[in-house]
């Protein structure tokens, strides 16, 4: 058990990539505080986490787009457990579109969702962190931070600021013995990826698996990744086996992405 009585915080974890994360984290040990909009699936999974496991898991009904929502998760993870060890931060998918199609709204909500709400739960965690001299810092980005993809402006132009975190963070908080990594995903399956599947298709007149099939041909190893492959990464970065890695941005696409 990597994180054998460690305590964790994982956003946007009520399906997806946030539940994979979660599921993860809970099999090697960790108390958790998840949280998420949809309080039923999230309450929900922690029921299921805690029999599975043995591991305390608490449900938050948060908005990260709102400071309040996130100082309350944090709040309760303090609450509950006394301190914070890691944070797997991870957030919902902004709006899709190009650049013209986009109102100024649209970016305001884009900024909070995809820069602010990080910048808010780590200023809130890293007291804790820097107390103890401990601690992880995990940002799950996405591969377009390497490789843009056209329909998807908010993702490209904002994520990318988290890489400039990441490096800040890990140069600053060093000394604290506090590591800060991201992980840039590609495609994975996900109810959210097969929403966007499915309105391909119905644009294009196709079937749904053949929009899916499409996709994974432009992966190397030919098929999407599944949420908890990437909650091992996030498991293996959270522990003691990591303990020289920071600053990184580590991608997991099956090899789909071209740039180095």
């Amino acid at each position: 058990m990597l994180l054998k009585d460690k305590v964790s915080i994982v956003t946007a974890a009520s399906r997806g990539i946030g539940a994979g994360v979660a599921s993860v984290l809970a099999r090697e040990g960790s108390s958790l505080v998840i949280a998420s909009r949809d309080f039923a699936k999230l309450e929900k999974l922690a029921k299921e986490l805690e029999t599975r496991h043995g591991v305390s898991v608490i449900p938050v009904k948060a908005d990260i787009t709102k400071r309040e929502d996130v100082r309350r998760i944090v709040d309760t993870a303090v609450r509950n457990f006394g301190r914070v060890d890691v944070l797997a931060y991870n957030t919902g998918p902004p709006k899709p579109g190009t650049f013209m199609e986009l109102s100024e709204e649209d970016w305001d909500y884009g900024v909070r969702l995809l820069l602010m709400s990080a910048v808010w739960i780590t200023r809130d965690v890293l007291p804790y962190m820097i107390e103890r001299r401990q601690g992880r810092l995990i940002y799950i980005t996405s591969s377009t931070l390497k490789q843009p993809i056209p329909t998807l402006t908010l993702s490209n132009v904002i994520r990318i600021s988290l890489a400039g975190l990441v490096k800040t963070l890990a140069y600053q908080l060093g000394p604290y013995n506090i590591l800060v990594n991201g992980i840039m995903q590609g495609y994975v399956d996900t109810e959210r990826v097969r929403e966007v599947a499915a309105a391909r298709a119905q644009r294009e007149g196709r079937s749904v698996e053949d929009v899916i099939r499409e996709i994974e041909k432009e992966i190397p190893l030919g098929r999407l990744a599944k949420p908890e492959e990437i909650g091992e990464l996030v498991a293996f970065l959270a522990s003691d086996k990591a303990s020289y890695i920071t600053g990184s941005l580590i991608l997991i696409d099956g090899g789909r992405t071209l740039c180095v």
